[in-house]
């Protein structure tokens, strides 16, 4: 099924065609050098109408391998051999009324079919202008523009043939070659325009105004600290715009991916169907914590870290912290990994800052577990039971899980505590309790202990 466009670009090929065959009659009839000049442009017009129809059943094809910004440009390349076209039609228009004004010529008909025939052309030029120029700027294609202009143009050169051909009946004979040169100085003035812009789309020159609308539209978006740089220009029939914005680097990439989509929508808002790409840079806001910049530091070398700790110690400062690794590492390596850390934190912080780092394993494969037979289990749960309630602030243990694998025993167990038990202190129970454990059962591997108050549960439930 045909498009708008390919419908509307069909539709001006019969109608330059209709136009340039009676224009052309008439002209041969009557001698007019304006009317055949007319005759030219209409011919042109109908060849260049072609030549868009072409383009814009290439130019409206998806993206592929070979063209991943599309085909729009084919469509830019059109217009601009239309503007070849109207200026050669305008040299040849010139030469002929100069020759003429010069050393005179055929005698020239002034009839009324001319007239008529003119008449008709400026009334089919002006609905066929006014129906390209609405596609275009619905679909905004370039080459129908460029035969909305054409067709605009074509209306007043027709006016100057037909004064042309008043002159002419009024007794001077020299009307009809000036008319001739008015119509191409019209032809010339729409080529010119029609050039330019089109020129302008395929160097990708920014539309004018485009790094202002961009700007005011991320004006208040959240957690946008710089706009870095801002390019556009015309693709084919939409615009595109590429822009970089810098972004606090501690952000989780759930909230860049947020930013990029609600500055995506912003533009979008104000340049309907641009095509946008938006670049995310990190950076480093004045009030990052020193935890926030050793989380980053470390993230950037993929190592993960934990438990780090910032201590103020007189005029300087102390960092500790968790790093893991490879398990399957030789210390060597691993050494490696935890010194290149270290170095990172210290050329951000300074060199005066001290670090100390604690290695500790990193499990990179899932491991199997086998439950453990029950005797065994139920002693070990009587166990922990049992150290659980000799612990100081917990309640008791619940939902134990003990399950045996290659390297180990893996343990995990919920404890309550008191409701208004601080953080602090039911880790410390927590990690009392862990201790209790590793030298109550041996081959323990892994302890996971989660505390919770005892209302938890039902919270749970009832959300």
């Amino acid at each position: 099924m045909a498009s708008a466009k390919e419908t509307v670009a069909f539709t001006s090929i019969l109608a330059s065609a209709l136009l340039t065959a009676l224009k052309l009659t008439v002209g041969l009839l009557t001698g007019s050098l304006g009317i055949l000049s007319e005759a030219a442009h209409s011919a042109l017009d109908c060849a260049g109408t072609l030549l868009t129809f072409i383009a814009i059943r290439i130019g409206d094809k998806p993206p592929d391998d070979d063209h991943p910004y599309g085909h729009g440009k084919v469509e830019s390349l059109a217009a601009l051999a239309e503007t070849a076209l109207l200026f050669a039609t305008s040299a040849w228009i010139i030469a002929a009324a100069v020759e003429r004004l010069i050393h005179g010529g055929t005698e020239v008909e002034a009839s009324w079919t001319a007239v008529g025939v003119m008449a008709l052309s400026m009334v089919v030029d002006f609905f066929r202008s006014r129906k390209l120029t609405k596609v275009a700027r619905e679909t905004k294609s370039p080459a129908l523009e460029a035969d909305a202009l054409h067709f605009r143009s074509d209306i007043y050169s027709s006016g100057v043939v037909i004064l042309g051909l008043g002159l002419v009946y009024l007794g001077y004979p020299l009307g009809d070659p000036l008319a001739a040169i008015g119509v191409a100085i019209f032809v010339l003035r729409a080529g010119y325009r029609l050039g330019r812009k089109t020129i302008d789309t395929l160097i990708d020159t920014a539309p004018e105004g485009i790094d202002t609308v961009v700007r005011n539209a991320l004006r208040d978006v959240r957690d946008v600290s710089r706009i870095e740089r801002v390019r556009g220009g015309p693709r084919g029939s939409s615009v595109f715009v590429d822009l970089e914005i810098s972004v606090g680097r501690t952000l989780p990439l759930e909230r860049v991916a947020e930013i990029k989509a609600e500055v995506t929508e912003r533009v979008q808002r104000d340049l309907p169907g641009a095509d946008i790409l938006v670049v995310t840079h990190p950076l480093a806001l004045d009030d990052e914590t020193i935890l926030d910049q050793v989380h980053v530091i470390a993230a950037s070398q993929g190592v993960p870290v934990h438990h780090v700790t910032v201590q103020h110690v007189e005029e300087r400062i102390s960092v500790s912290f968790d790093l893991e690794v490879d398990g399957r590492q030789s210390m060597a390596q691993a050494h490696v990994t935890a010194s290149t850390l270290e170095r990172g934190i210290r050329q951000e912080l300074g060199d005066e800052i001290e670090v100390e780092s604690h290695i500790e394993p990193l499990q990179t494969d899932a491991v199997t577990g086998t439950e453990l037979p029950w005797s065994d289990f139920r002693r070990m749960r009587d166990e922990i039971e049992a150290l659980a309630d000799a612990t100081p602030l917990l309640i008791d243990a619940h939902e134990i899980r003990i399950r045996a694998t290659e390297a180990g025993l893996f343990l995990s167990l919920h404890c309550h505590v008191p409701p208004d038990a601080s953080v602090e202190d039911a880790h410390d129970a927590v990690s009392a309790l862990e201790q209790k454990i590793r030298h109550a059962i041996e081959g323990v591997r892994r302890i996971i202990v989660h505390a919770e108050p005892p209302a938890a549960a039902q919270v749970i439930g009832q959300a």
